[in-house]
């Protein structure tokens, strides 16, 4: 007898959450089994198949930046002129070296914002002076292409600090009514 195996049924929705637990990574089946109540071969292949469809994207753990020094953190909304493409390509290949940047996307906006950049650094003093040598030092005519930016800078304290893997879990489980 096949089984039509789906993201959202409530098996791989337990399995996930389970992943999210501690100590539960992928080759601990056994862990994941226990949380879960599942079958190990019902765990192994439920990965297979989250991992097939692209909705499992890797393993490993969760790591406080903060505890090892980078007390900051950035998000920088610009608003650039995409019509420039070549400097964007050279902006891009910055951004894709950059081991401070962690996100990049185009994003949509009430205001003037087209773009969306997040970071992690020591603080603002090592950012300030990346920021100019690692993207102005290096590409002349990104003052051309970067219109406007505003920075917003977030420390300690932390009010809450979850998991977007757990967030989205809790949403399915709501939603699905398990």
């Amino acid at each position: 007898m096949s089984l039509k195996m789906s993201l959202f049924d409530e098996t791989r929705v337990k399995i996930l959450d389970a992943l999210t637990k501690k100590n539960a990574v992928k080759p601990n089946l056994r862990q994941i089994k226990n949380i879960t109540g599942f079958h190990k071969a019902t765990v192994k292949s439920s990965l297979n198949f989250l991992e097939s469809r692209g909705l499992v994207t890797g393993y490993g753990p969760k790591i406080n930046f903060r505890e090892l020094g980078y007390k900051l953190e950035t998000t920088t909304l610009m608003q650039v002129d995409f019509s420039k493409k070549k400097v964007f390509e050279e902006f891009m290949d910055r951004i894709n070296l950059d081991e401070h940047t962690y996100w990049c996307s185009g994003m949509l906006a009430s205001g003037k914002w087209n773009l969306i950049v997040r970071g992690i650094y020591a603080d603002v003093e090592s950012y300030r002076k990346h920021v100019e040598d690692y993207y102005y030092g290096a590409v002349p005519k990104l003052y051309d292409f970067v219109k406007d930016r505003q920075i917003f800078f977030t420390t300690e304290p932390v009010y809450k600090s979850a998991s977007r893997t757990s967030s989205i879990i809790k949403l399915i489980k709501k939603d699905r009514g398990f």
